[in-house]
C-alpha cells in the first residue's frame, strides 16, 4: 500500500478543488463584511506561500503572526506551512515586553501584523527585531514605510511553477505558547500528523460535528491554541466561516449573529455570560432586536462552564457543549457531548453532565493519578490530577528540558488539573492543583463553589481563592461581581450554597463585592491577582 504523509497542503488543495465558491466572511474594523471565497483563499494562500519563499523563508523557521481573527489570518495558517516555515500565533493581549519575550525564545524570523496592531508593535520593536514585517492593511489605510503591505505583496507574486516546500508529516506547522500564569509560558509544536489526527477527530459527530452546510462563528481568537483547530477543520470540510475581527462585545457579537447566523460557535464561557446578559436584558428594552439562532450547537471552554449558563442558552433553543483541553493538548481532550445513554435521563441530570468536562476524544488516554501515585478508580469521588497521552498530545516543550513536574516518567503529560472520572468516562474537574483549598486538611473545591454562585439570580460573576486562616489553615473567600441593582447580601449567598449542598465548613466565610474578575490574556479567571488584591 502506498504511504501518503499527512499534510495540511492537502486540505488547502481539497478546498480549492471542491469547495472553490464557498464563503469566507470577515468583519473589518469598521464593522462592514469583506466576503471572499474559498478559491480566492486557495489562491492568496499559494501566493502567501511562495512570497515567503522569495523572502528566502528557509525550512522550519517561524514566522509570528500578530492579527484578529480575519481571512488573512486563515491564509497564514496555510501559507506559511505551505513554504516550509512554521506558524507562531503571538497573542495580542499580552504585555509588549512579554510578547517581545516570546518571540525571542522562538527565534522569529517574519511578523504578519494587522495595520490596527502597529501601536501595538511600536511598543516592543525596541525589545527584538524581526527581519520582515509584512504589514495587512485590515483598516484598508496605506501601509507605513518601512513595512511591507501584504495586500501588494500577495498581488505581486507568481505562483506559476509554485510547489510545496518537501515535508515530512512529523515536520512542524506552527507552534503556540502558553498563558504562563505560574512562570514564563513556553512553546507547543505542532506537526502535520498531530493537526491532521486533531482535525479528523474534532469533525467527529459527537465533537464539532462539522458538515458542509455549517456555517462557523469562531470568537475563540485565532492566537488562543488554533482557536481550537476550528480553521483547519472549516478548511477541510468547505464549511463557511464568519470571522469577528476585533469586535467581540457582546452586542457586537449578536449583530453579526443576527445578520449571519451561525450553526456552531465557539468561545470562552465569560464572553457567552456577557452575551446571554446582554440579549435577555434587549428582550425588555428593544424587543426584537436581535435573534439567536435557534438550533445552533455551541462549543465552549477555556474555563469551568457554569451550568446556569448552559440552561440560560437552552431556554433559547442554543445547546452548549463544554470542551476542556490545554495548549499542549492541541487542544481538544474532552467533550461533554449527550450519550446515547443519556437519551431517557431527567433534563436536570443531562444539565448537571453537559457542565462536566466531558468524555476523552478518540486517541487520546486519560488517567487520573492520586496523591499515592496510583490511578484512581472511576468511580465518579476519587480524585486526582489529569494525566494524558496520545497522537496530538505534546511531549515537550520548545527548547525547555523534558521535567519530571511537567512529564511523569512514563511520558504522560501532567495536566496540573485535579479531577474526577465516573464511570460513564465522564471527567469533572473539581480545581487546578494550586486553586484547590485545604481546610482543616479536606479539599474544597473553588470550581464548584464558583458554578453554585453563578447560579444565584444577582450574581454575575464569581471566583473563589482560598485565604490563610490561624485555626483551619485555609479558608474559601468568594470574590463577586453583581448584576447591575443589586444589592449585595452575604447571608443569601450562605444561604444558597447550603441549599446546593455544600456543607457549612465549606462555605466561605467572607465575601468580596468587586466590579469585574481579573482575567488572563484567554479570558480565564486570573486568581493570582485575586490573591494579590486579598492575600489575607
Amino acid at each position: 500500500m502506498m504511504q501518503m504523509p499527512l499534510s495540511l497542503n492537502h486540505l488547502l488543495d481539497r478546498a480549492g478543488t471542491l469547495f472553490a465558491s464557498n464563503e469566507i466572511v470577515s468583519r473589518l474594523p469598521d464593522k462592514s463584511l469583506r466576503r471572499h471565497s474559498y478559491g480566492a483563499f486557495y489562491q492568496r494562500t499559494r501566493q502567501l506561500a511562495q512570497a515567503l519563499q522569495n523572502l528566502g523563508l528557509q525550512k522550519g523557521e517561524r514566522v509570528a503572526t500578530l492579527c484578529w481573527n480575519h481571512h488573512a489570518h486563515l491564509e497564514c495558517y496555510f501559507g506559511i506551512p505551505a513554504a516550509g516555515g512554521v506558524m507562531h500565533t503571538l497573542n495580542l493581549r499580552l504585555s509588549p515586553e512579554e510578547i517581545a519575550w516570546i518571540a525571542n525564545d522562538a527565534q522569529d524570523k517574519v511578523l504578519i501584523i494587522d495595520d490596527v496592531l502597529l501601536p501595538l508593535y511600536q511598543q516592543f520593536a525596541h525589545l527584538y527585531h524581526f527581519e520582515k514585517v509584512i504589514v495587512f492593511p485590515f483598516s484598508g489605510a496605506a501601509v507605513p514605510a518601512p513595512f511591507t503591505d501584504y495586500e501588494q505583496l500577495l498581488a505581486s507574486t507568481d505562483t506559476q511553477g509554485f510547489q510545496y516546500a518537501p515535508h515530512a508529516e512529523d515536520d512542524a506547522v506552527s507552534m503556540c505558547y502558553t498563558s504562563g500564569t505560574t512562570g514564563r509560558p513556553k512553546g507547543v509544536v505542532y506537526s502535520h500528523r498531530s493537526t491532521i489526527l486533531h482535525t479528523l477527530v474534532g469533525c467527529l459527530g459527537d465533537f464539532w460535528g462539522l458538515k458542509g452546510s455549517d456555517v462557523i462563528l469562531p470568537v475563540t481568537p485565532m492566537f488562543h491554541a488554533n482557536s481550537w483547530g476550528i480553521p483547519y477543520g472549516a478548511v477541510m470540510m468547505g464549511v463557511k466561516l464568519v470571522f469577528p475581527g476585533p469586535h467581540l462585545h457582546p452586542e457586537d457579537l449578536l449583530d453579526l449573529m443576527t445578520a449571519e447566523p451561525p450553526t456552531l460557535s465557539l468561545g470562552v464561557p465569560t464572553i457567552w455570560m456577557g452575551l446571554i446578559q446582554a440579549f435577555e436584558a434587549a428582550q425588555t428594552t428593544q424587543p426584537g432586536r436581535w435573534k439567536l439562532p435557534a438550533g445552533m450547537r455551541s462549543l465552549v471552554g477555556g474555563a469551568a462552564v457554569p451550568e446556569a449558563l448552559i440552561r440560560a442558552f437552552d431556554r433559547h433553543g442554543i445547546w452548549i457543549l463544554q470542551g476542556w483541553g490545554m495548549t499542549e493538548t492541541s487542544p481538544l481532550c474532552t467533550v461533554s457531548y449527550p450519550k446515547s445513554e443519556l437519551k431517557d435521563a431527567p433534563m436536570d441530570e443531562r444539565y448537571r453532565r453537559a457542565a462536566m468536562a466531558g468524555v476523552p476524544v478518540p486517541l487520546t488516554e486519560l488517567r487520573i493519578r492520586g496523591e499515592d501515585g496510583l490511578d484512581a478508580p472511576w468511580d465518579g469521588q476519587h480524585v486526582g490530577e489529569i494525566q494524558v497521552r496520545g497522537p496530538f498530545i505534546t511531549g515537550s516543550y520548545h527548547q525547555v528540558p523534558v521535567s519530571e513536574d511537567k512529564f511523569s516518567a512514563d511520558g504522560w503529560l501532567r495536566t496540573g488539573d485535579v479531577a474526577s472520572v465516573d464511570a460513564m468516562g465522564f471527567v469533572r474537574i473539581t480545581d487546578r492543583t494550586k486553586d484547590l483549598i485545604k481546610s482543616g486538611g479536606e479539599w474544597i473545591s473553588s470550581v464548584d463553589l464558583e458554578n453554585a454562585l453563578m447560579a444565584h439570580p444577582d450574581v454575575a460573576e464569581a471566583a473563589v481563592i482560598a485565604i490563610p486562616d490561624p485555626k483551619w489553615s485555609e479558608r474559601p473567600l468568594a470574590c463577586i461581581v453583581l448584576k447591575p441593582g443589586k444589592q449585595p447580601r452575604p447571608e443569601d449567598f450562605a444561604a444558597h450554597l447550603l441549599q446546593h449542598g455544600f456543607a457549612k465548613w465549606q462555605v466561605p466565610d467572607r465575601y468580596e463585592f468587586i466590579d469585574a474578575v481579573p482575567r488572563t490574556s484567554t479570558g480565564k479567571f486570573y486568581k493570582l491577582k485575586l490573591r494579590e488584591r486579598f492575600p489575607a
